[in-house]
């Protein structure tokens, strides 16, 4: 790992936080905030897909369009939700933070929840052919058994798909994935952006894009919101320059499903009108 003066953290979010995050990076660049620029990408869950977009250099304003419009395919869409997914959301957003053995337990519950094979599951992530990209990309997820945090780089000999799909297998919805005798489930059960992790590379800037975390909400959202006020007081402690953009109010009251395709359009629309607001400052602070 080499020392990054700017780096990006996506967050997770479902299907809404997928196409909210996509935007609001489309809306970001037409006021000059580049995010492609980054040294570093992070992406946990949904993040992961963004992040490897980003990374990538792909065109965001195509990838907003799409994200807005368009079926994304098996890798976020609506499952038919097995009765295990409401135990697993229970009992994670009882946690007032998550710890490896707090991790564990919900990893336990990933793997005893009676979900769709794991090949049906990594269908729906097909690596086009791009591999890991050049910009440092991190991917992260969570040991189902030991509960500690895995990130996944291009170091590593794990196909990004797969990869992003561990990421992505949110726990008690989506199987947990193999990778090298191991099981690994969503990111998102250490921590909804894993930002402090980025601590160990010095960045000058660092901004984080997260859809998910609503201060004082009960379960989830409510954890994700502790995490990332934690997460961002660490960083600036540190003396690390921190932004963070979320969920403005308006496109919070769009996602009461983030697994919900229907709310894509809203999602888009939400991100574009909330960078505008924020574009202009951001830019001139990411250029430094």
């Amino acid at each position: 790992m080499s020392t990054a003066k700017r780096a990006l953290v996506l967050g997770g979010g479902g299907t809404i936080g997928v196409a909210w995050e996509v935007a609001m990076l489309a809306g970001l660049l037409e006021h000059g905030l580049d995010a492609r620029d980054a040294d570093l990408v992070v992406g946990t869950s949904a993040g992961s897909v963004v992040g490897a977009w980003v990374a990538h250099k792909h065109d965001l304003a195509e990838r907003a369009r799409d994200r807005g419009e368009k079926p994304v395919g098996r890798a976020i869409a609506t499952p038919a939700a097995p009765t295990s997914v409401a135990d697993v959301f229970r009992l994670w957003g009882s946690f007032d933070e998550m710890t490896p053995d707090r991790c564990a337990q919900i990893g336990a519950m990933a793997l005893a929840a009676d979900t769709a094979p794991q090949e049906e599951w990594l269908a729906g992530f097909i690596d086009d052919g791009s591999g890991w990209p050049a910009t440092s990309f991190w991917v992260c997820a969570v040991d189902c058994e030991s509960g500690e945090l895995r990130i996944f780089t291009k170091n590593d000999g794990v196909p990004i798909n797969v990869a992003i799909a561990a990421s992505c297998a949110v726990p008690g919805l989506f199987p947990p994935v193999s990778i090298d005798g191991r099981r690994y489930t969503d990111g998102g059960v250490r921590s909804w952006t894993s930002a402090d992790i980025v601590a160990v590379e010095t960045p000058e800037r660092v901004l984080i894009v997260a859809p998910a975390g609503i201060p004082g909400a009960p379960g989830v959202r409510g954890l994700a919101a502790r995490q990332l006020a934690a997460e961002m007081q660490m960083l600036l402690e540190a003396g690390i320059d921190a932004k963070l953009v979320t969920m403005d109010d308006a496109a919070q009251s769009l996602a009461p499903n983030w697994m919900d395709p229907a709310g894509r359009p809203a999602a888009v629309e939400a991100a574009a009108v909330h960078a505008a607001r924020i574009g202009s400052e951001l830019s001139a602070w990411w250029a430094g």
